[in-house]
């Protein structure tokens, strides 16, 4: 980080933590898991009658309060009406919720993170390659595996943002604007916006110099209307909504763009466009060689560099018309269909390619020697006069079982011979 403390932590509820992160870094901005915390309400309220309840209704002041005051209003109700007002597990969040609640920290950047899920997806994945049984060497084989699995996919999905288009879901051409230059995957979050926009009742309230107040509303069910202040500065070409989306997520929320809508604006300001979601941005990173094992990944990282680079050439002279564009699925039929016939010939052969075999070079990993462990070893080393008695013993039960067989084989024979 440079020697700079970070912006923001998120963390489970610790309470050492918490101190930990007020003393050493008291510029961060702490935040706990709200998951976390929902996820603990059964347990912590499951001995009060209707509990199920009290879930639902503490979940709806927590989602649903859009401004400080609603919410410790919304809170002081809901505490009242379950009686909850002496539970010690509800006013200790209550005097921490600077921390947890979402009002009081979307007015920051957290990037859309509200829960520490993130970092639990990344177990999920690496789970695929490795498990906690995995021995050192399966561990560092696996990984370079698991790194080329992860790059691949960006490779791919930087490519698709390249060379398909996600079809809008309205004709404003502000999300035109905003599918031209985000990748797919943020622009499907921003479609979701403009899809929901179209439930929203915009009324103007004020208007003076350039400086409009609007209140958006949305009929939730027959007994809740969600109501919403935007602002709209057309000076400054500059929307603010008061759910403070795209001031903690960095996406305009639907209320603000059915303002804008409302405005007739046809262009959003640059400053709503953030560079980290560009297309061009990932353009570049794709650049950026494998750092854990260059020499194997660097030529595979080469020839699709080239690919992806031809194939835009083409792509971009085959979209100009119909009978081009059609000459140009035919070909793609073709190649794809000689390439499959080769794979299928290349199939069960052994041979090593020029990448394959740097791989020979490699030192080869081996798991840590064993090392005895402490105490006394589950078989104990039997003295001399232990093992001269379990070798009598042995013998004699070879001898046993001898005139055993002897016998069954007599007795067959005379059986036979009457």
């Amino acid at each position: 980080m440079g020697g700079n403390a970070p912006k923001g932590f998120l963390t489970d509820q610790w309470a050492s933590m918490k101190r930990a992160l007020e003393a050493c870094m008291p510029t961060t901005i702490h935040r706990w898991c709200i998951w976390h915390i929902m996820k603990k309400i059964p347990s912590k309220l499951n001995g009060y009658k209707g509990h199920v309840d009290i879930e639902q209704e503490m979940s709806q002041v927590v989602w649903n309060s859009h401004s400080k005051d609603s919410f410790d209003r919304n809170w002081n109700d809901f505490l009242l009406n379950f009686g909850l007002v002496d539970n010690k597990w509800l006013s200790d969040l209550y005097e921490d919720r600077h921390i947890w609640v979402l009002i009081y920290l979307d007015h920051h950047f957290w990037v859309g993170m509200r829960s520490t899920q993130r970092s639990e997806s990344m177990h999920s994945f690496f789970n695929k390659f490795i498990t906690r049984n995995s021995s050192l060497i399966q561990f560092v084989k696996q990984y370079d595996n698991c790194l080329e699995s992860r790059e691949q996919a960006k490779r791919e999905s930087d490519a698709a943002d390249f060379h398909t288009v996600i079809p809008c879901a309205t004709k404003s051409s502000i999300e035109a604007q905003f599918q031209d230059m985000y990748t797919h995957q943020k622009f499907r979050e921003v479609k979701a916006q403009f899809r929901g926009k179209a439930n929203y009742i915009t009324r103007l309230t004020n208007s003076a110099l350039g400086y409009s107040v609007y209140e958006v509303g949305e009929q939730v069910s027959s007994l809740i209307f969600n109501k919403f202040v935007v602002t709209y500065d057309s000076v400054a070409a500059e929307v603010k909504c008061q759910c403070l989306l795209f001031e903690s997520r960095g996406i305009l929320c639907r209320h603000a763009l059915s303002v804008l809508s409302f405005e007739q604006v046809s262009q959003v300001s640059p400053r709503y466009i953030l560079e980290r979601w560009s297309k061009k941005v990932k353009r570049r990173h794709t650049h950026i060689k494998s750092s854990h094992d260059e020499p194997l990944l660097e030529p595979r990282s080469k020839r699709f560099d080239q690919l992806v680079f031809r194939s835009q050439n083409i792509c971009e002279f085959a979209s100009k018309s119909e009978e081009l564009t059609a000459i140009l699925h035919r070909a793609y039929d073709n190649i794809m269909a000689d390439m499959e016939s080769l794979k299928a010939k290349r199939k069960g052969t052994s041979s090593l390619s020029h990448e394959d075999a740097n791989l020979e070079s490699v030192n080869e990993l081996q798991s840590p020697p064993r090392i005895r462990t402490r105490g006394r070893p589950k078989n104990r080393l039997g003295s001399k006069l232990d093992k001269q008695i379990a070798n009598a013993t042995k013998k004699k039960k070879t001898k046993v079982l001898s005139e055993i067989n002897l016998f069954d084989a007599a007795s067959v024979v005379h059986s036979n011979s009457s």
